[in-house]
């Protein structure tokens, strides 16, 4: 088994969030806040047709993200739940998506509706928001199951 992988970033995110505090948790907290995806010159090619799409995932570096915690309390609950069955951006591989609204193409450059990301953050990939292959209306949302949105607790990512 590899024990480790590297990625090479294939673009920048850059959003209005400067810091860990002023994002949201979740991007459809703030769905009409815009910020834009640069992608590099040398991946741009891969952006055909991209255009046809209404949604796309970003995959992201969490770059910026506090120390991994298996353990810890989550920014919707006080209760402590494991990394793997929370959203919280300190994980073991500190990777990250959120699912965007695009909004228009320009050459290499997408505009995007609804970012939780902070500025300059490093883009690993992009994939496009497929509703029948990405969409599960019956699922289960396990512990998240009628928990109140609300803001950030201070100190917490």
């Amino acid at each position: 088994m590899q024990k480790s992988y590297s990625f090479d970033p294939v673009g920048i995110i850059h959003s209005p969030y400067k810091t860990k505090e002023s994002a949201p948790i979740q991007g459809i907290f703030r769905p009409d806040t815009t910020g834009w995806v640069e992608v590099f010159p040398e991946y741009a090619e891969g952006l055909h047709d991209v255009e046809m799409f209404s949604h796309l995932i970003l995959v992201y570096h969490l770059d910026r993200a506090g120390p991994v915690e298996l353990i810890r309390p989550t920014l919707l609950d006080d209760d402590v739940h494991g990394i793997f069955a929370s959203r919280h951006p300190a994980r073991p591989n500190y990777i990250g998506l959120n699912i965007v609204r695009l909004v228009k193409r320009e050459g290499n450059r997408l505009e995007v509706g609804g970012l939780d990301v902070i500025d300059k953050t490093p883009l690993i990939d992009i994939k496009p928001y497929v509703a029948r292959f990405d969409s599960f209306p019956d699922a289960c949302e396990g512990w998240f199951a009628g928990k109140e949105d609300r803001l950030k607790p201070f100190g917490r990512e």
